[in-house]
């Protein structure tokens, strides 16, 4: 059974249709890249998964579970997190307490006992600070754990906005274009973390991306969309030289058959 299968997945505002039937399955510990040329459907995707819009068709379901239309909060607890293209922080916090934010899911602290600061309130936060501290770790970030994220240059706030993610313990994670506006030293980090959360986790990922050459190096399947259809899907290196896919990119009539 696939992780995460998407069937049929249909999304309109008004008469302007943005996803036709789009269907797509992700399997365990899988990096799937999702690509397309801007405005082909691809954040609608995200929104639809994480419940932030509601598809007029089709069906979305998580380790066999229907998900379609739940609310996001719903969404979160079911261990699918995502990414953002702008970061979305909170920029006059500290990086530790942008994270403590993506542990928000996993808290589970009664009104009365936190404002009591009881105990088991305080082993919970301690534990929860640790939490973090391993993720600040794993994508090396420990010089910042304490500087407010809207002070930090823009590739170190993406890839906070990236371990924020990570600090839900995600079963999912949904990353939407992690490398725009990294420079070339950034996008090798961002590679390497890629890879270690393939391998070391074993978390599976949807991944938005612009850059042809990390889609090519690094995904294990690839998925095409263009005007909100899905014109291609398989592995990078068939797909990446489909003429429809060139064409979509290029702006160029596929080849004909």
């Amino acid at each position: 059974m696939a992780e995460l299968e998407i069937e049929g997945l249909t999304l309109a505002f008004g008469g302007l249709r943005v996803l036709e039937g789009v269907s797509l399955a992700v399997d365990a510990g899988e990096l799937f890249a999702l690509i397309g040329p801007n405005g082909a459907g691809k954040t609608s995707i995200f929104n639809c998964i994480s419940g932030l819009y509601r598809p007029q068709a089709g069906s979305i379901r998580f380790r066999g579970e229907e998900i379609t239309g739940l609310p996001p909060p719903e969404i979160a607890r079911r261990g699918i997190a995502r990414t953002f293209q702008h970061g979305e922080l909170f920029g006059a916090m500290s990086v530790i307490d942008n994270l403590m934010t993506g542990r928000h899911a996993l808290m589970r602290g009664a009104p009365l006992a936190e404002a009591l600061f009881l105990p088991s309130v305080r082993r919970a936060e301690i534990a929860h600070r640790e939490a973090v501290e391993r993720v600040i770790a794993f994508v090396e970030l420990e010089r910042f754990r304490h500087a407010p994220v809207g002070g930090l240059p823009f590739g170190l706030q993406k890839l906070c906005g990236f371990a924020r993610a990570l600090a839900m313990e995600p079963r999912f994670l949904l990353l939407d274009e992690p490398s725009a506006g990294l420079n070339r030293d950034e996008r090798e980090d961002l590679a390497r973390f890629l890879l270690r959360i393939r391998h070391e986790l074993g978390v599976p990922m949807i991944w938005i991306e612009h850059d042809m050459q990390m889609v090519a190096d690094l995904a294990d399947r690839v998925h095409v969309l263009d005007y909100g259809r899905t014109i291609a899907s398989g592995p990078p290196d068939r797909v990446l030289s489909d003429p429809a896919v060139i064409g979509a990119y290029l702006g160029t009539a596929p080849a004909a058959s």
